[in-house]
C-alpha cells in the first residue's frame, strides 16, 4: 500500500525521490477537484532523468505514490519550510499556483490526515533511514542527494524564471562545504543556470537527514523542467533536451562519489 521501492547499490550514495508518484487510490481522486486530477506540481519523469543511478551503483528510495496524497518532503509537525513564503504543507489543500484540491468540505480531517502519514509517510522514511544506516555501516559514511523538479514559472512561488539547476544545502547545514564546492565546480562548467540556497534551500528530507558530524551529507538538486521536457500537459519528456541535461547530472553524482573517497576513503 505504501507504493515505495528500494533499489539497493552499493557505492554511498543515496538518491530520494519522494514527488515522481502519480498514483492516487480512487476514492480520493473522486474528490479532488479538476486542479487536483491534473496533478499538474508532480516532479514529472525524475526516474527517467536519474535513469543513469544504477550505472553508478547508486542505491534509490521512491515513491509511487502521488505529493497530493500526502508530501513526505514535509516536517509531519506542520512548521513551514519557508515561513513567510508560499509553500504547500503535508496534506496539500492546494496546487502551486494556489488552486484547490478539493472541493469545499472534502478536505482530510486530522483522522485521515494522520491514517496517510501511516499508510504512506512512515514507510518512506522507513526506507530512506534505514539505507542511509547500511550505507554507513558499510562505507562509514553516506551521502543524500534529494531529486526534485519543479515548473520553471510559478508566480505564487517566485519571481521570475527559476534557474535550471537550484542546488539547496540548508544555508550550509545539511553537508560539508568541500561537498557542495565539488558540486558547485562542475555546475560552473557548464551552459546551465544555477544556484546555491536560493530559492529551495532543501526540503525537510534534506534538512532532517543531512548531518556532516554524524557523517550523513545530504543536498537536494531542484531542477527546472524546461531542461527536459514541456512544462504542459501532457507533460512530454524531450530526449534531446534532457541529454545535456543527464550528462551534467551525472557528472555531479560522481563528483560527490570522489569527494567522498578523498575524504572517507574506501573500506575494503
Amino acid at each position: 500500500m505504501s507504493g515505495v521501492e528500494t533499489v539497493r547499490g552499493d557505492v554511498p550514495l543515496l538518491l530520494s525521490m519522494p514527488h515522481g508518484g502519480t498514483d492516487v487510490p480512487a476514492e480520493l481522486m473522486a474528490r479532488l477537484t479538476d486542479a487536483g486530477r491534473s496533478l499538474i506540481d508532480t516532479d514529472w519523469w525524475i526516474e527517467r532523468v536519474y535513469d543513469f543511478a544504477a550505472d553508478l551503483g547508486a542505491s534509490v528510495v521512491r515513491t509511487a505514490t502521488s505529493r497530493v496524497v500526502i508530501d513526505v518532503n514535509r516536517d509531519p509537525a506542520g512548521q513551514s519550510l519557508y515561513p513567510g513564503q508560499a509553500t504547500t504543507g503535508l496534506c496539500p489543500l492546494e496546487t502551486f499556483d494556489g488552486a484547490p484540491l478539493y472541493a469545499p468540505g472534502d478536505e482530510p480531517d486530522a483522522a485521515e490526515i494522520a491514517a496517510r502519514q501511516v499508510a504512506y509517510f512512515a514507510p518512506y522514511h522507513d526506507a530512506l533511514a534505514g539505507e542511509l544506516a547500511l550505507l554507513k555501516a558499510a562505507h562509514g559514511y553516506a551521502l543524500l542527494y534529494d531529486c526534485h523538479s519543479i515548473r520553471s514559472t510559478i508566480p505564487r512561488l517566485f519571481e521570475g524564471t527559476l534557474p535550471v539547476l537550484n542546488i539547496g544545502t540548508s544555508d550550509g547545514a545539511s553537508c560539508a562545504p568541500g561537498l557542495v564546492g565539488a558540486v558547485d565546480d562542475v555546475c560552473a562548467g557548464e551552459a546551465f543556470s544555477y544556484v546555491v540556497d536560493g530559492r529551495f534551500k532543501g526540503g525537510w528530507i534534506t534538512r532532517r537527514y543531512g548531518r556532516p558530524a554524524d557523517g550523513v551529507h545530504a543536498l537536494q538538486m531542484e531542477l527546472a523542467q524546461r531542461a527536459y521536457m514541456d512544462e504542459a500537459p501532457p507533460w512530454t519528456f524531450d530526449d534531446a533536451r534532457a541529454k545535456p541535461l543527464k550528462r551534467l547530472l551525472r557528472r555531479v553524482l560522481e563528483a560527490m562519489l570522489a569527494w567522498g573517497a578523498d575524504n572517507f576513503g574506501r573500506r575494503p
